[in-house]
């Protein structure tokens, strides 16, 4: 029972031994401390055998230390605690710490120059038209000055920095004009006896203005373009346009683009390589539904190396339906959609088409495909919109409520007929959460439109209602802020406009932009996928906010961003990291 508890003990000493050297790198010396002190207790007692450690020099000197103040722990005496000393540097003569080369930093310095052999100077190539950087040997990147792209790029074009290792780099501000970019770069290296020395120095980067390809291919011919993507849209009005404009400038769609031209019923994007006129295509059809159709056309032809040059167009056409028109469905859609309608408003065009029936509150959506396989137009479009007056509302049932909307019958006039007749029509409408008594609403007027619309014969003993109302209407409180600048803003493409446009085109097409920016204050959904900007030249008024309306919608501060400018901005100290 001896010979086996011993052996046992010894097994379990050198299991010991094994857990003691492990939680060395795992937990550190502090807890291998309290195992050493649990060993010698053991030893002391004669429960465990003599253990029989190899140790290198500097952890057997360790263990003696610590194995003392163990000892003179438990037996109450008093330990002076270890402090480190200050040697004399061997040029200069100063104290210091010491060090493995037993010199102090600034005669370190003095004679190793960690930075002999790097670059101080570089020629880095710059495009001035498109803002791009050559990286050798065919790659153009785009980055900002003191950008974390421009910092990268800059950094991976120095040579030998693998020889150190690199620690910090910062810009350090230069004049825009000057034409050179200054980075600062903090490295480290191993020098005498192990000694690690850390060093900073300036690389003065000096841009060489050369035009990339695309660029020296524009400014050659402007008119020189691979791919013409021609956007249409045939309807009196440019609504759809200043949203899909908004669209595409948050996105950077038309990033690419060589030249953008306004015409009579659409817009012309022109681009210096088919990819990116594919691209933008499979853009418009993702935020509006659209058919495309492509050609081409042969430029020129090389008979010895048989390579062809041509010239792509893209016609994509957006359709006609737009948001507030009023549509008839028919009977073939109607029956498809689960006898909708047929009578319909649209409320929302994405890269579907959203209908709402506003006698029932029934809704549904209409894709791309569905819609040109049996493509219809507007029975009346948002330029047809009458104003109405409410005169009583009552809801129909409070708890049916479908997509925000409350069914209701209300009592309504024609502002027109004020003073002229009592004519006045009861009709149900899908805003009963949003019309009062008083209240001022825009609608069409059914009962004396002249409609002549083939789908709309199709059903016979339909009866037509005398109105249909669309959306509320805040044009009297409007009245009060004529003319005052509002506190956002949109940006827009820049554009050439058409020669064939006169200027009566012009002042229509200003005239539906300001509706289009009322919209966008009526509508929260509009602006989800909008970018509005703060408006540096507005100047609230306390006098002006007590005596607007309350009810007049407008944009909260949350929503707006502030328009970012680097050249007003832009502070002498700051710096990229």
């Amino acid at each position: 029972m001896k010979s086996r508890s011993k052996k046992t003990n010894q097994r379990r000493g050198q299991r010991w031994l094994s857990e003691e050297k492990g939680s060395e790198d795992v937990e550190g010396r502090r807890d291998l401390t309290m195992l050493y002190r649990l060993l010698f207790s053991l030893r002391r007692r004669k429960s465990m055998p003599p253990l029989q450690v190899r140790w290198n020099n500097g952890e057997e000197k360790w263990w003696r230390r610590r194995q003392r103040a163990a000892m003179a722990e438990e037996a109450g005496m008093f330990m002076v605690n270890q402090t480190i000393g200050s040697v004399l540097c061997c040029k200069c003569g100063i104290p210091m710490v010491p060090n493995a080369a037993n010199m102090c930093v600034k005669c370190l310095r003095s004679e190793v120059d960690i930075t002999e052999g790097l670059q101080k100077h570089v020629i880095i190539v710059h495009c001035p038209e498109c803002d791009t950087y050559l990286q050798p040997p065919r790659t153009w990147i785009k980055a900002q000055l003191e950008s974390k792209e421009l910092l990268t790029f800059c950094v991976k074009r120095l040579k030998n920095l693998n020889k150190v290792t690199l620690a910090h780099a910062e810009f350090i501000w230069t004049e825009p004009h000057s034409k050179r970019i200054k980075v600062k770069l903090k490295v480290r290296k191993e020098v005498l006896n192990g000694a690690v020395l850390e060093q900073s120095y300036i690389v003065e980067f000096v841009q060489q203005e050369h035009m990339c390809e695309s660029c020296t291919r524009v400014q050659a011919n402007p008119d020189q373009w691979i791919a013409a993507v021609q956007l249409r849209q045939h309807v009196t009005h440019r609504r759809t346009f200043f949203y899909l404009e908004q669209m595409i400038l948050k996105h950077g769609a038309a990033a690419t683009a060589i030249k953008i031209k306004q015409m009579d019923q659409g817009i012309d994007f022109f681009f210096s390589n088919r990819s990116h006129g594919v691209k933008f295509v499979e853009f418009i059809g993702k935020v509006a539904p659209v058919r495309s159709r492509h050609d081409k056309q042969l430029v020129s032809h090389d008979i010895k190396s048989n390579n062809y040059n041509y010239k792509y167009t893209f016609s994509v056409e957006i359709s006609p339906v737009c948001r507030e028109d009023l549509i008839c469905l028919p009977p073939k859609v109607a029956v498809s959609l689960g006898n909708l309608g047929p009578l319909v408003i649209c409320t929302k065009v994405t890269n579907s088409i959203a209908l709402l029936d506003p006698l029932t509150l029934r809704h549904c959506y209409l894709d791309a495909d569905q819609y040109w396989r049996s493509s219809f137009k507007s029975l009346l479009t948002s330029r047809q919109l009458v104003e109405y007056i409410i005169l009583d509302v009552e809801i129909v049932k409070p708890e049916i409520s479908l997509g925000g909307y409350t069914l209701a019958d209300a009592q309504v006039a024609r502002v027109s007929d004020f003073g002229r007749n009592d004519t006045i029509f009861n009709i149900r409408t899908h805003l009963g959460h949003l019309l009062n008594p008083g209240d001022q609403a825009l609608g069409y007027d059914l009962y004396a439109a002249n409609s002549n619309d083939m789908e709309l014969d199709k059903y016979r003993g339909l009866v037509l209602p005398d109105a249909i109302l669309v959306k509320k209407s805040y044009e009297e409180k409007r009245q009060r802020k004529r003319g005052k600048p509002r506190s956002w803003k949109l940006k827009s493409l820049n554009m050439e406009i058409d020669d064939r446009i006169n200027k009566g085109d012009i002042e229509k097409t200003n005239t539906e932009y300001e509706q289009f920016l009322k919209d966008l204050e009526e509508n929260p959904d509009m602006r989800f996928n909008i970018s509005l900007y703060r408006n540096k030249e507005y100047q609230p008024s306390e006098i002006a906010s007590t005596v607007d309306g309350e009810d007049l919608p407008s944009i909260p501060l949350e929503e707006m961003l502030a328009d970012l400018d680097l050249s007003e901005d832009e502070d002498g100290d700051s710096h990229m990291e």
